[in-house]
């Protein structure tokens, strides 16, 4: 193997690894991994198609560690929350509800992305580190925050406001998981819920756009060459994905938010630093 394959393999595997790790904490993975391409000078083979066709497995990795981890809560819904349309046990309208609540936190982010996608796509390295000094703030305000609403608290009020935060989100640095967090808690929402609700609300979004997606995918020729390159991108994503929620998981049962809006505060001005020095 020549080196230079070798040195995109690597570069593929790092890339798949940094994504899968900033996914599920409250940083912005969109907005690190321009950060990467534009700081340490790695670019994605295939051009536009090649960048697309990585965005989307890389997600699609994430997706699935997400679906893994929280595997329990989706069986529990799917039963007991779908059986109460025939059955209609008052036992099981919590989990129906919470189902509608996931709908509803899907919409605004499905139909910004829609319309805006290729708008908010075109972010910069400077917007970047804008954004994620505003996602630190936030983290910030929130910190001390102890809600004691679960799941059976939660309102349509609390999912529209939610789901506008995740398509707030959409932008590059402005966390997805950061901001459905910092919205869910700043409605009184207990941590452990408003995080179960975060990455629930994940999954229709992602699913979606990978739905809207296979058509480019199987039409893209980066695809047919750079397969091996993907696969390792694809489990670099996925098993970094799920000791990553893993270990944020941990951190929100400790109430150590702090520690990411400190990141983000002092990396943005970091940021503004070095292009103003370039």
């Amino acid at each position: 193997m020549e080196l230079e394959q070798v040195y995109l393999l690597l570069k593929y595997l790092f890339l798949g690894l940094f994504q899968g790790f900033t996914e599920p904490i409250p940083i912005s993975s969109s907005g690190h991994l321009l950060l990467a391409q534009h700081f340490l000078g790695v670019e994605l083979e295939g051009g536009e198609g090649g960048a697309f066709t990585f965005e989307l497995l890389v997600n699609s990795a994430s997706l699935i560690a997400v679906l893994l981890i929280y595997k329990d809560d989706i069986m529990r819904l799917a039963i007991r929350g779908l059986g109460y349309i025939k059955t209609k046990n008052p036992a099981d309208k919590k989990e129906f509800d919470f189902i509608i609540y996931l709908l509803i936190g899907t919409i605004p982010a499905g139909v910004i992305g829609v319309l805006l996608g290729d708008y908010i796509a075109e972010a910069s390295v400077a917007i970047v580190a804008g954004t994620l000094m505003i996602t630190g703030i936030a983290l910030f305000m929130i910190r001390n925050l102890r809600g004691n609403r679960g799941e059976g608290g939660m309102t349509i009020k609390d999912a529209i406001i939610i789901g506008l935060a995740q398509a707030v989100a959409l932008i590059p640095g402005i966390s997805r998981s950061g901001a459905t967090i910092v919205a869910a808690m700043a409605r009184g929402i207990h941590q452990e819920t408003a995080l179960r609700y975060s990455f629930l609300l994940f999954i229709p979004v992602s699913v979606g756009g990978m739905i809207l997606s296979i058509s480019d995918l199987v039409s893209n020729d980066a695809f047919a060459d750079l397969w091996i390159p993907y696969l390792l991108a694809f489990a670099g994503s996925f098993v970094a994905s799920y000791f990553s929620l893993k270990w944020f998981m941990n951190i929100m049962a400790k109430g150590n938010l702090i520690y990411f809006a400190a990141y983000c505060v002092v990396v943005g001005p970091i940021i503004f630093l070095v292009l103003y020095l370039q």
